[in-house]
């Protein structure tokens, strides 16, 4: 049995935390980020591993940063085997990595050196990887950099877009989790370095990213529909107003038509041209309604003819 502190903040890291809590393991700490103003109101929202953490009256630790006074020696005086870390948000200093008799592993939702960084979910799915998986890795001083403990590969499948990626990632990160624990308590794991020619670094996602260039071919949009959805959810204009793309497929099909024109609706689609072909929009939204299908749209306005990225 290991004595450990799990450090995470959103959903993601929420299932590996349960995962642990349901094995012989000892969760001893749990360290998330401070609470957050989020909603129309503003309000404080806890984070979700904080909302788990509580649920099982787990101690609880939320610091600003490790500069904190007295932050590094709190964790340090918890005598911890290991601490595991997924999505957490905070760099952890040097201290802190060594505190912990094993050190810190990481879980992260690429195939490292794949994909370092804040958004590789996203990333592989603009990119078209055709897969993606869970690795396990030895936090060191670098960022994602640390030797890789284990491994899991997920086919991303033609249609997913990046919430459905993520659920299906954080599922497999607390079973390949539990695997890896037992392999470090045996001192069975082998870790491998990483390939550093071969990383790729994950960048923040941007809102501005989000705005759909229909000049672009169908493939990217559709590729972008995907990555950008749940959030910040890709978008255009139309007659000034502001349009939430949510599912789109792209559409063999030629057009004449300038980019970013609707060329037909029906109970199937919204048919807007790009750079060479088709995307066939499923699902969208309207300023301040709800999401709302192709076939649903179409009772109540027909688009056809409509010009798409239009600003005024």
């Amino acid at each position: 049995m290991l004595k450990i502190i799990y450090a995470g903040t959103p959903d993601f890291a929420v299932q590996a935390l349960e995962t642990l809590l349901q094995s012989e393991h000892q969760v001893i700490a749990v360290y998330t980020q401070p609470d957050r103003p989020a909603g129309r109101g503003r309000k404080l929202q806890p984070s979700p591993v904080k909302v788990c953490a509580q649920a099982h009256d787990i101690p609880l630790y939320q610091p600003l940063s490790f500069k904190e006074n007295g932050a590094i020696q709190q964790l340090i005086d918890l005598k911890a085997d290991l601490m595991v870390v997924a999505a957490y948000g905070l760099i952890l200093p040097e201290t802190i990595l060594q505190a912990p008799r094993l050190g810190c592993i990481n879980i992260h939702a690429s195939l490292l050196p794949r994909w370092r960084g804040a958004a590789p979910i996203q990333r592989a799915i603009l990119a078209g990887d055709a897969e993606t998986g869970i690795t396990i890795m030895q936090m060191d001083k670098g960022l994602d950099t640390g030797d890789m403990l284990a491994k899991q590969t997920v086919p991303i499948q033609p249609n997913w877009n990046a919430g459905e990626l993520h659920d299906e990632l954080k599922v497999i990160g607390g079973e390949l989790l539990m695997s890896a624990l037992t392999s470090l308590e045996g001192g069975k794991l082998k870790p491998e370095g990483q390939d550093n020619d071969s990383a790729t670094y994950a960048e923040k996602l941007s809102k501005s990213e989000a705005a759909i260039d229909w000049h672009k071919s169908a493939t990217e949009i559709d590729r972008e529909i995907r990555a950008f959805s749940p959030r910040p959810v890709s978008y255009t204009k139309l007659d000034g107003q502001t349009l939430r793309i949510w599912r789109a497929n792209t559409f063999i099909e030629q057009s004449s038509e300038s980019a970013g024109r609707v060329i037909r609706h029906d109970k199937q689609g919204i048919y807007v041209k790009c750079c060479e072909s088709v995307i066939q929009i499923t699902e969208l939204q309207f300023p301040g309604k709800n999401k709302t299908t192709s076939a649903q749209l179409l009772n109540a306005r027909n688009l056809q003819g409509q010009q798409f990225g239009q600003t005024e």
